[in-house]
Parts: C-alpha cells; structure tokens; sequence
C-alpha cells in the first residue's frame, strides 16, 4: 500500500485593522469583515481541494497554520470550525500542529484563550518591536507594554509560542537592538522569527524611501545586527534552523519546514499558494488575490483558483534549491532527485559551485549541500549565480 503523504495546509484570512506601510503581502482593509461569508468559503475550498486530494493518493496532514493578514480578526468558533473540518477531510498526526498568527492589540489578547479551546497550540505572534516611536513609524496598532502583556498571556495559554520581530529599523543601534533581544527572548524562548526591514515595491515605505524621508541602516550595520541576533537568541538556547527562524530544539515550525524541504502543502483563502502531488506530477496553483472575487468564485465553482501550471524538472529544481539552502541542515541529495527528478548537481552551475566550495561558503558531502555560517549571509547573492 502507498504510505500517505505529508501535507501542510495554509488558510489565509486576509483581512486587518489597517495596511502597515512596509507591507507588500495580500491584506485588505475592510470597515466590516463579512465573517460568515469569508469563513463559509474557506470551508468550502477546503472540501473541495479535499475531494481531489484524497482521489488520487492518501494523505497525511501534518499542520495547520492560519495565516494573513491577521487571522486573530477571526472568530474564534470559526478557527474552531476549520479545524475540525480539516480533521474530519485528512487523516492527521497525533501531535498535529495549529498554529494561528496573531497581532498583540488588546482587543486580539482578549480572543486568546478562546483560540486555544479552538485547538490552536502554536501562537505567532507579530510583535515586531518594543520600542513605541518604533511601532509608530511601522503602522502598528499596539504599544510595546500591549506586546510584553501578550507574550506573558500567550505563553501561559499556549503549548508553543512564536514571535515576530523586525530589525534593521530606522535609526536602530545595536545596544538598543541587544537590549530589545534580551527582553523579548526572555519572556518567550521557544521560538523567533527576524525579518530584516526592507523596502518593497509599492508601499509606503518605498514611496517615503524615494523622497529621502525614510532612511534605513547601512549594510553592514544590519549584518552586525542580524549576527547579534543568532549569538543573543544562542545564549537562551534558540539555533537558527533557517536564516529568519530561531528556535529551541523540538520547537521548530513544522508547517515552514515543510515549505523548506519542498513537501507539498494545499493553500487556502486568497492569494494563496499551493504545491500538490497529483498523479505523479507537482503542481502550482494560486488563488484568486482579491477577497471578494475570490469568494465569488468559491461560491460558483467550489475553489477560487486563478492559476495552475504543472511543474517541470527545472521549475522543481530551482524552487528546491531556493529554499532547502535556507536551512542550516541544507538539501538532502536524494530527497532532492526523488522530489525533483534530477540530480543536484546537474541544477548548479559547476565552476560557481566550485569557487563556493573553496571559499566555504557551501559545504557537501556525498548525501547533503548546505551553506555554511558566512554562505548564509551571502545567500541570496550567491544563489543567482549558483542555480542554472
């Protein structure tokens, strides 16, 4: 018999309070967030991606991650719903993670232990800063003392939890910086993610940067403070598993491990992405972005797909390299060519390889590629020269 896959399944809400100008994801701006209708068509969705799923091959889900947007706008009894549809349409794991992401307003604090009887048991929380100016020039809607009042509660409330925090800031120093670390890690060690503040095409950012009123740190002062951040997240015993995510060992997400090593996972909600085995091919698919033509079509033809292709050899390859590299255990070479259909090495250019080597930014051996503590930084660079 055919052991089932592994599957992840992302459900996007994509609604918010309000746009934060650094911001490039599918989030929208509602006055009133039509919760019943959005939630009926996530349900929707889902049974019907199910019904295709489970015709062609078994199934094993291994996560849930409720993702946005700011899915903690959600009623928690339709978080609730979601979750036991999910169970009902797909075999799980006993330990079957829920994460949901969060924004630490009070108004969301108050729906956390609503969440957790819902069966979310992993929490991530968009902390982003503890500093007030610093939340101020980012757009978000709460203060430092709401963020220190929710990692206390979610910790308490919650088996797992995650926390957002984005550096390279305007006018960030390091013992600022140092001091921030210390004081989020403390109260919540288990695991962290870092985002380097950039500039994105099309938000307000990129048009404050463009008039000279936004200026951001040097490089090199934003590669200090990122190698502050693994030495400081070490200290309280989180390795950074991949280049943006810290965690303490047995904490690592297992829904984005999945993304990493090139699993598949089904997307739900607009906008969002999926990687599908069917009949021995991988798919892409995209939702619809819009939240409301996307529900339209839900409504009329069961799934809001907009865009499916099937992957070829080279498109696998490039997309596995792309993200196995981010992880400091790096890409097993046979998973790779069972998954891809080509060997690695006919997927990277080979003097680039060999000068990548020899400078230790990579390392191999006869099962695995990985970057090392100086590739990581230079990852994204290198990988433009590196994949064919």
């Amino acid at each position: 018999m055919t052991s089932p896959l592994p599957l992840a399944l992302y459900i996007h809400w994509p609604f918010c309070l309000s746009k934060c100008p650094y911001c490039d994801f599918n989030s929208h701006v509602r006055e009133t967030i039509p919760q019943e209708r959005f939630t009926q068509a996530l349900r929707d969705e889902l049974r019907y991606e199910a019904a295709l799923l489970t015709q062609d091959a078994p199934r094993h889900l291994v996560s849930i991650f409720f993702g946005g947007g700011t899915p903690s706008l959600m009623q928690p009894e339709a978080v609730h719903q979601l979750i036991e549809d999910a169970r009902q349409l797909f075999p799980s794991v006993n330990d079957l993670e829920v994460t949901l992401e969060a924004n630490p307003t009070s108004v969301e604090a108050d729906k956390f232990r609503a969440f957790a009887q819902a069966g979310v048991n992993r929490l991530s929380l968009g902390v982003q800063s503890l500093h007030d100016a610093d939340l101020a020039t980012l757009g978000r809607q709460h203060s430092a003392q709401q963020a220190l009042t929710a990692l206390e509660l979610g910790r308490r409330l919650f088996p797992r939890l995650s926390f957002d925090l984005i550096y390279a800031r305007p006018g960030q120093t390091e013992a600022h910086w140092q001091a921030e670390l210390r004081t989020a890690l403390a109260l919540a060690a288990d695991h962290l993610s870092l985002y380097q503040l950039t500039i994105e095409p099309g938000t307000v950012f990129e048009t404050r940067h463009r008039r000279g009123a936004l200026t951001l740190p040097e490089d090199d002062l934003a590669a200090r403070l990122y190698e502050m951040t693994r030495h400081e997240a070490a200290t309280y015993g989180l390795r950074d598993y991949e280049i943006s995510n810290y965690a303490i060992p047995g904490a690592e997400s297992r829904h984005n491990l999945t993304y990493w090593h090139y699993n598949d996972y089904l997307g739900i909600g607009p906008g969002a992405h999926s990687r599908l085995t069917r009949q021995g091919q991988l798919y892409a698919t995209r939702r619809h972005r819009a939240p409301e033509p996307w529900a339209e079509r839900v409504a009329h033809y069961g799934h809001g797909t907009r865009i499916q292709e099937t992957l070829t050899p080279e498109m696998k390859a490039r997309e596995a390299l792309l993200m196995g590299l981010r992880l400091r255990e790096g890409i097993n070479k046979a998973h790779f060519a069972q998954r891809t259909g080509l060997p690695l090495q006919d997927c990277l250019e080979p003097v680039i390889l060999q000068a990548c080597l020899e400078e230790d930014y990579l390392q191999q051996d006869e099962h695995t590629l990985r970057a090392t503590e100086s590739g990581r930084l230079l990852l994204e660079a290198m990988l433009s020269q590196l994949v064919l």
